[in-house]
């Protein structure tokens, strides 16, 4: 409910100075109706039990509104688990909010709302990775990695910025930002009204992130536990590389890996990389839903427009190839491995992990003896909002 999050003058009662007052939204993830009381996962990720006062309201607002007049009177027992909730009231140590009043979306509104805004980010969004920056103009260039695209110029004065959290592929994680953290070869997408020529867009909401993409041997496989140990053959040193639910696991098939091969051949023929693309690594793909947050937190979408071997080209490839299982790696496999970059380069947590790939990077040029992969770009596509 980011998108239509409203101005709640709500009332709380008494509330003792000392007491700290608290907004929250979240998610319903359970429904006490004995102690009238709501269990919510907040937008944070943090806990927190809402217990309703005396006569409290519970109100719900219907799909498209924003204006709190316009919220239904409904019953406690009319909220149900995966409905979006937002409140405000005093709260304790142990995070009990005590609420007078609670404004819900339902989980089919909620739904709904996801696929209007994946929609608008399709229709007046961007994506691309930062050539430039401009500070004393608010102006983002970026590069699409689109076939024969020029450079799209964002004009960021009055947007909202989020940025995704070093080491994490969720978008629940991401934080309030500014211009001031973006730097050239992160990924960004906005939103916003384009011009007619589609090179400049006036952005209303600006996402970031810094990604990188190894490719890398297995060393040892620990499927149990999600976890692997691959040798970067980069850097030469071994990496913790961590998986969980979100992420994509992907082994590409002969036929697949050996056209991106050709792709890539094809691409470095004609010049290579677009002009102002970063060398190596574009952000991975792990993040693939769109809309309002469904379960707990946003999924934001990496798709995308692309050229040769990059883009949402290499996204439908993926997209489209069979599901990898970890158990069934061994020692000496290629892989390729895309995370946000974390503090410690010695640990990742992968968004998109792919095998098979052996005849892409024997393909893939060398600067220096080491493997290029300025061409393995999957775009940051629409973020739930």
């Amino acid at each position: 409910m980011r998108n239509c999050i409203i101005f709640l003058a709500l009332a709380t009662g008494v509330v003792d100075a000392q007491t700290p007052v608290k907004l929250v939204s979240g998610e319903v993830t359970a429904v006490d109706m004995a102690a009238k009381q709501l269990k919510v996962k907040a937008d944070d990720g943090s806990l927190y039990t809402i217990a309703l006062q005396e006569n409290a309201f519970v109100q719900r607002l219907p799909f498209g509104e924003t204006d709190q007049k316009k919220a239904e009177k409904i019953s406690l027992g009319d909220v149900a688990v995966g409905d979006r909730m937002l409140t405000r009231g005093p709260v304790s140590d142990d995070k009990t909010v005590t609420a007078k009043t609670i404004i819900i979306m339902t989980k089919s509104d909620v739904a709904k709302k996801q696929q209007a805004d994946a929609s608008d980010w399709q229709k007046r969004g961007v994506a691309g990775t930062i050539i430039s920056i401009n500070p004393a103009t608010k102006e983002i260039t970026l590069n699409t990695h689109a076939r024969d695209a020029k450079p799209v110029i964002v004009e960021v004065s009055g947007a909202t910025f989020r940025r995704y959290a070093p080491n994490s592929i969720k978008f629940a994680d991401a934080k309030p930002s500014s211009i001031a953290e973006l730097s050239v070869g992160d990924t960004l997408r906005a939103r916003g009204d384009k011009s007619e020529d589609g090179t400049h867009l006036k952005a209303e909401e600006v996402v970031s992130g810094g990604f990188q993409t190894i490719a890398a041997t297995v060393v040892s496989v620990s499927a149990a536990s999600g976890e692997l140990v691959v040798a970067d053959l980069k850097t030469k040193k071994p990496v913790t590389v961590q998986t969980n639910s979100d992420t994509m696991l992907r082994r590409l098939d002969e036929r697949m890996a050996m056209m991106l091969a050709r792709r890539l051949h094809s691409q470095e023929a004609a010049g290579g990389t677009p002009a102002g693309a970063p060398p190596a690594g574009g952000p991975p793909g792990g993040d693939r839903s769109g809309g309002t947050p469904p379960s707990g937190g946003f999924r934001g979408a990496f798709g995308g427009s692309g050229g040769p071997g990059g883009g949402g080209d290499l996204q439908q490839i993926l997209g489209r190839a069979p599901q990898l299982s970890l158990g069934d790696l061994k020692k000496g496999d290629a892989l390729i491995i895309s995370s946000s970059k974390g503090p410690d380069s010695s640990t990742m947590l992968a968004m998109s992990l792919v095998a098979g790939v052996e005849p892409f990077l024997a393909a893939a040029p060398r600067t220096a003896g080491q493997v290029d992969l300025g061409s393995w770009n999957i775009s940051m596509g629409a973020p739930e909002q």
